[in-house]
Protein backbone atom coordinates (compact mmCIF):
# COMPACT_ATOMS: atom_id res chain seq x y z
CA UNK A 1 0.00 0.00 0.00
CA UNK A 2 1.28 3.42 -0.89
CA UNK A 3 0.63 6.40 1.16
CA UNK A 4 -1.00 9.39 0.01
CA UNK A 5 1.87 12.89 0.68
CA UNK A 6 0.30 15.70 2.45
CA UNK A 7 0.70 18.65 -0.40
CA UNK A 8 0.09 21.92 0.65
CA UNK A 9 0.02 23.77 4.17
CA UNK A 10 -2.60 22.65 6.49
CA UNK A 11 -4.91 26.03 7.74
CA UNK A 12 -3.16 25.85 11.66
CA UNK A 13 0.02 26.68 9.54
CA UNK A 14 -1.20 29.14 7.39
CA UNK A 15 -3.36 30.84 10.80
CA UNK A 16 0.22 30.92 12.20
CA UNK A 17 1.69 32.60 9.27
CA UNK A 18 -0.78 35.49 9.03
CA UNK A 19 -0.65 36.03 12.83
CA UNK A 20 2.79 36.70 13.10
CA UNK A 21 2.97 38.84 9.54
CA UNK A 22 0.28 41.20 12.01
CA UNK A 23 2.66 41.23 14.92
CA UNK A 24 5.46 42.33 12.63
CA UNK A 25 3.26 45.02 10.93
CA UNK A 26 1.39 46.27 14.25
CA UNK A 27 4.88 46.73 15.36
CA UNK A 28 6.77 47.82 12.17
CA UNK A 29 4.51 50.38 10.69
CA UNK A 30 4.35 52.94 14.00
CA UNK A 31 8.19 52.93 13.91
CA UNK A 32 8.34 53.53 10.07
CA UNK A 33 5.82 56.15 9.90
CA UNK A 34 8.07 58.00 13.13
CA UNK A 35 11.30 57.21 10.77
CA UNK A 36 9.52 59.54 8.04
CA UNK A 37 8.04 62.10 10.24
CA UNK A 38 11.76 62.27 11.69
CA UNK A 39 13.25 62.68 8.79
CA UNK A 40 11.29 64.92 7.21
CA UNK A 41 11.81 67.45 10.38
CA UNK A 42 15.78 66.83 9.69
CA UNK A 43 15.21 69.18 6.34
CA UNK A 44 13.69 71.92 8.85
CA UNK A 45 17.69 72.34 10.36
CA UNK A 46 18.63 72.10 6.50
CA UNK A 47 16.64 75.21 5.78
CA UNK A 48 17.83 76.79 8.98
CA UNK A 49 21.98 76.10 8.63
CA UNK A 50 22.32 78.99 6.06
CA UNK A 51 20.60 81.64 8.89
CA UNK A 52 23.05 79.97 11.64
CA UNK A 53 25.82 80.76 9.24
CA UNK A 54 24.33 84.38 8.52
CA UNK A 55 24.40 84.80 11.96
CA UNK A 56 27.80 83.35 12.70
CA UNK A 57 29.18 85.48 10.31
CA UNK A 58 27.18 88.71 9.98
CA UNK A 59 26.16 89.39 13.75
CA UNK A 60 29.28 90.65 15.55
CA UNK A 61 27.11 93.37 17.17
CA UNK A 62 23.51 94.16 17.96
CA UNK A 63 22.97 96.35 14.87
CA UNK A 64 24.45 93.99 12.77
CA UNK A 65 22.02 91.51 13.82
CA UNK A 66 19.01 93.47 13.29
CA UNK A 67 19.74 94.11 10.10
CA UNK A 68 21.01 90.78 9.45
CA UNK A 69 17.41 89.39 11.05
CA UNK A 70 15.75 91.63 8.69
CA UNK A 71 17.16 90.58 5.78
CA UNK A 72 16.64 86.84 6.67
CA UNK A 73 13.11 87.83 7.53
CA UNK A 74 12.20 89.62 4.64
CA UNK A 75 12.54 86.24 2.66
CA UNK A 76 9.73 83.98 0.88
CA UNK A 77 6.90 87.18 1.49
CA UNK A 78 8.12 87.63 5.25
CA UNK A 79 8.63 84.06 6.06
CA UNK A 80 12.48 83.47 6.01
CA UNK A 81 12.69 80.14 4.35
CA UNK A 82 10.90 77.51 3.68
CA UNK A 83 10.26 74.03 1.62
CA UNK A 84 7.53 71.50 1.39
CA UNK A 85 7.90 70.46 5.17
CA UNK A 86 8.90 73.85 6.36
CA UNK A 87 6.37 76.93 6.46
CA UNK A 88 8.40 79.48 8.02
CA UNK A 89 12.46 80.40 9.28
CA UNK A 90 12.30 83.23 11.24
CA UNK A 91 15.08 85.26 13.52
CA UNK A 92 14.83 87.09 16.39
CA UNK A 93 16.22 90.51 15.60
CA UNK A 94 17.02 90.87 19.58
CA UNK A 95 18.31 86.97 20.55
CA UNK A 96 19.53 85.81 16.94
CA UNK A 97 17.29 82.99 18.10
CA UNK A 98 15.75 80.86 14.86
CA UNK A 99 12.32 79.25 15.44
CA UNK A 100 11.81 76.59 12.48
CA UNK A 101 7.92 76.20 12.61
CA UNK A 102 7.04 73.12 10.66
CA UNK A 103 3.63 72.26 7.79
CA UNK A 104 1.93 69.49 9.67
CA UNK A 105 -0.17 68.84 6.83
CA UNK A 106 2.82 67.89 4.69
CA UNK A 107 5.36 66.28 8.00
CA UNK A 108 2.77 64.07 9.47
CA UNK A 109 1.50 63.67 12.66
CA UNK A 110 2.50 66.49 14.67
CA UNK A 111 0.53 68.94 16.42
CA UNK A 112 -0.31 72.46 13.94
CA UNK A 113 2.47 75.23 14.13
CA UNK A 114 4.83 72.47 15.87
CA UNK A 115 8.74 74.60 15.71
CA UNK A 116 12.21 74.17 16.83
CA UNK A 117 13.48 76.76 18.45
CA UNK A 118 17.89 77.05 17.18
CA UNK A 119 19.44 79.55 20.43
CA UNK A 120 23.19 81.18 19.83
CA UNK A 121 25.34 80.94 22.31
CA UNK A 122 28.87 82.47 22.92
CA UNK A 123 31.62 79.34 24.15
CA UNK A 124 34.52 81.39 25.89
CA UNK A 125 35.87 79.09 28.15
CA UNK A 126 33.39 79.18 31.38
CA UNK A 127 29.41 79.24 31.11
CA UNK A 128 27.89 79.37 27.48
CA UNK A 129 26.85 83.34 27.42
CA UNK A 130 23.38 84.09 25.06
CA UNK A 131 23.84 86.06 22.25
CA UNK A 132 21.78 89.05 23.30
CA UNK A 133 23.00 88.75 26.79
CA UNK A 134 27.08 89.32 25.28
CA UNK A 135 25.82 91.94 23.19
CA UNK A 136 25.08 93.96 26.58
CA UNK A 137 28.14 92.75 28.76
CA UNK A 138 30.80 95.71 28.74
CA UNK A 139 32.99 93.87 27.07
CA UNK A 140 31.44 91.60 25.52
CA UNK A 141 32.94 87.92 25.13
CA UNK A 142 34.73 86.39 22.20
CA UNK A 143 34.55 82.91 21.05
CA UNK A 144 33.02 80.47 18.97
CA UNK A 145 28.89 80.16 18.62
CA UNK A 146 26.97 76.91 19.83
CA UNK A 147 24.00 77.01 18.85
CA UNK A 148 21.11 74.76 21.29
CA UNK A 149 18.08 73.40 19.36
CA UNK A 150 14.93 73.32 21.73
CA UNK A 151 12.20 70.74 21.45
CA UNK A 152 9.51 69.37 23.86
CA UNK A 153 12.23 68.80 26.73
CA UNK A 154 15.67 70.04 25.70
CA UNK A 155 17.29 67.08 27.50
CA UNK A 156 20.12 67.27 24.99
CA UNK A 157 21.32 71.06 25.54
CA UNK A 158 20.76 70.80 28.97
CA UNK A 159 23.18 67.56 28.87
CA UNK A 160 25.52 70.11 27.31
CA UNK A 161 25.40 72.70 29.56
CA UNK A 162 23.21 75.32 27.67
CA UNK A 163 21.16 77.53 29.54
CA UNK A 164 16.96 76.83 29.68
CA UNK A 165 16.58 77.47 25.96
CA UNK A 166 13.47 79.51 24.54
CA UNK A 167 10.68 76.52 23.47
CA UNK A 168 8.90 77.73 20.64
CA UNK A 169 5.13 78.35 21.25
CA UNK A 170 4.25 74.65 20.10
CA UNK A 171 7.17 72.81 20.28
CA UNK A 172 8.21 69.90 18.61
CA UNK A 173 7.55 66.16 20.61
CA UNK A 174 10.95 64.96 21.15
CA UNK A 175 10.70 61.78 19.99
CA UNK A 176 10.18 63.58 16.15
CA UNK A 177 13.01 66.06 16.75
CA UNK A 178 16.74 65.45 15.69
CA UNK A 179 18.72 64.32 18.17
CA UNK A 180 20.67 67.22 18.64
CA UNK A 181 17.22 68.68 19.44
CA UNK A 182 15.82 66.18 22.23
Amino acid sequence: MKRSMQKGFTLIELMIVVAIIGILAAVALPAYQDYTIRARVTEGLVVAADAKTMVGTNANTAAELLATADTWNAQAGGVGATSKYVTSTLMDTESGEITVTFNAANVGTIAANSALVLTPYIQAGGAPVDLASNFAADPPVTGSIDWGCASETNAVASGRGLPVLTAAGVPLLAKFAPGECR
